[in-house]
């Protein structure tokens, strides 16, 4: 008889072992957790792409284990607490209907309705978290299934959410999660257990209740919950449209296109865009005395565009616009502010030189002339070319910048001469009621098109770079949205079916081995969900064409 196979596994301490193939992943665990954080290992990544401890080797591999404070292994935690909140809320409350809507911050806000009233008594919260406690305190397993088709249909038969995703997948065979016979249709890999689980809490809010979630700086600490009344808002407000249109699902996006209707629905959603900017016009019109408009949004929310339409719908309330970039005020090269790593801070605020800048605005919001400066980012200084400007009783300054919400910024501005406008893409479309879209995918997905197409830039490029955005906004732009006097989403619910057109492609260029790997597989999974929708559909003047070209605006 032949001598078994062996394969050799190398593991993030050093260690280089020689085991037989086929051998699990989780039988390679040092320990139950981590010893430098204490915290419970939840996966692996095997060549960069993240599997459950399941998973068995048949190659030569390196190996290493994910924590919830791992992008990857948060992602994870979130999947298997969302599996196990939804199978107990069904068991606990059978005939409520339960969504889990929108982030707030690292939380999930989630619908809930019980005997058509909405929301979660404080009774029904902690009956909620004393049975998740149990859950976890059991450590259940989760078990990963292969559901022939068939077989799947009838397991989803009473949730039109998850047979509209597969009325659209070609497949055999359909990958769930389970837990305690109550299947979920598997967006990627989870916990193979609810142990690991315990970090977590029930707060009830609005229409519904937030989970509560560890940050991965955190972990395993929930810090104090910070409710973003901007986000509460829009969303209800996009969730009311997807209601209106029919459209809160991927699967009844597909269905639209697989119909035919989707010309007449992209000239619904861009009139709903379009209304309600002439919305927010109207409001700068009304308040009299204003003089200064500040825009900020974090990457790819379409700043460019949303300003260009925006002048528009200001110059028929009879307000002519008038732009300038913070960029231009950016402090000569020598005075500005080093990151961590030594490398110049161009997104910190100190990088901006402020008394300047509100010199000039003072100036101009008062009637007198300023000379206009331009930065020179070859030389890194500020220069001035004989430009000026004077501000007419009937024009209006808009400013767009990363700091444009933060009050440090323009501290010389009376706040009655000011009006903040705060934008991003925010998709309300979920996969199904369990499992939402990122909103930061939506972002992504637009840069790594417009990057691609338009600047020279890799999508690997991109992924590599987008962790460092992320940082920069969570520090300087998301702890001001709640100053914004008014919120737009430049998020369109048919743009993904165009995105993946484009990023498919893209992504499938990442191969095993690149440590961008596990986020190019996600999103490929989760995009191969939608039907192609053609990108000559989008209009010229849409916030999309920013992104995939063709827009009529002048960038």
């Amino acid at each position: 008889m032949s001598e078994p196979a062996t394969i050799t596994v190398t593991l993030d301490d050093g260690r280089v072992l020689s085991v037989p193939d086929r051998t699990r992943v989780g039988s390679l665990l040092p320990a139950p957790a981590d010893p430098a954080t204490g915290l419970p290992y939840l996966g692996a990544l095997v060549d960069h792409e993240l599997v459950t401890f399941s998973f068995k080797l048949y190659t030569d591999a390196r190996v290493s284990f994910v924590t919830v404070a791992d992008k990857t292994g948060w992602r994870m935690y979130v999947r298997s607490l969302t599996l196990l909140l939804a199978k107990t809320l069904r068991d606990l409350f059978p005939d409520a209907v339960f969504t889990v809507d929108h982030s707030l911050g690292s939380d999930l806000y989630c619908d809930f309705a019980r005997n058509g009233r909405a929301g979660l008594s404080d009774a029904d919260a902690e009956t909620l978290r004393t049975a998740l406690r149990a859950a976890v305190a059991a450590d259940r397993p989760i078990r990963r299934v292969r559901l022939p088709y068939a077989k799947a249909r009838e397991v989803f038969r009473d949730q039109p959410d998850k047979l509209g995703l597969l009325d659209f997948l070609n497949t055999p065979k359909v990958t769930t999660y389970c837990l305690d016979g109550f299947h979920d249709l598997a967006t990627g890999p989870m916990t193979s257990s609810t142990g690991c689980l315990a970090s977590f809490g029930i707060l009830p809010y609005a229409d519904g209740f937030v989970l509560r979630l560890p940050r991965r700086d955190t972990a395993p600490e929930i810090p104090p919950f910070k409710p973003i009344r901007v986000l509460t808002d829009v969303f209800r407000e996009y969730n009311r449209w997807g209601r209106i249109l029919g459209v809160e699902t991927v699967g009844d996006l597909n269905r639209i296109v697989s119909s035919g209707g989707i010309r007449d629905f992209i000239k619904v959603n861009e009139s709903l865009h379009e209304k309600k900017i002439a919305q927010i016009a109207d409001r700068i019109a009304e308040r009299k005395g204003v003089r200064c408009i500040l825009i900020a949004g974090p990457s790819s929310s379409g700043k460019t565009t949303f300003a260009r339409r925006l002048a528009i719908q200001l110059r028929v309330n009879g307000l002519r616009p008038v732009t300038m970039g913070t960029d231009d005020y950016f402090v000569d090269r020598a005075h500005t502010p080093r990151s961590a790593d030594g490398g110049y801070d161009f997104e910190h605020i100190q990088a901006v030189d402020i008394a300047r800048l509100n010199r000039d605005l003072t100036d101009l919001s008062e009637g007198r002339e300023i000379r206009v400066p331009t930065f020179d980012f070859k030389t890194g200084q500020r220069v001035y070319t004989g430009k000026t400007l004077r501000l007419a009783p009937d024009e209006v300054l808009v400013l767009e910048g990363i700091h444009s919400l933060n009050p440090e910024l323009t501290p010389a501005v009376p706040q009655e001469k000011k009006f903040l406008i705060y934008i991003s893409a925010l998709t309300q479309l979920n996969l199904d009621r369990h499992n939402r879209i990122p909103t930061s995918d939506n972002r992504l997905l637009r840069r790594i098109v417009r990057d691609y197409a338009y600047r020279g830039h890799s999508v690997l490029a991109t992924l590599s770079m987008w962790p460092n955005v992320g940082a920069g906004e969570e520090k300087w732009i998301f702890p001001f949205q709640d100053n914004a006097d008014a919120v737009f989403n430049t998020a369109l619910d048919y743009e993904l079916g165009v995105l993946a057109h484009h990023a498919l492609p893209l992504l499938r260029g990442v191969k095993p081995g690149d440590p961008n790997f596990p986020e190019a597989l996600r999103m490929l999974r989760f995009l191969d969900l939608f039907l192609p929708i053609s990108d000559a559909l989008p209009p010229p003047t849409s916030i999309l064409r920013e992104f995939i070209g063709g827009s009529s605006f002048d960038y």
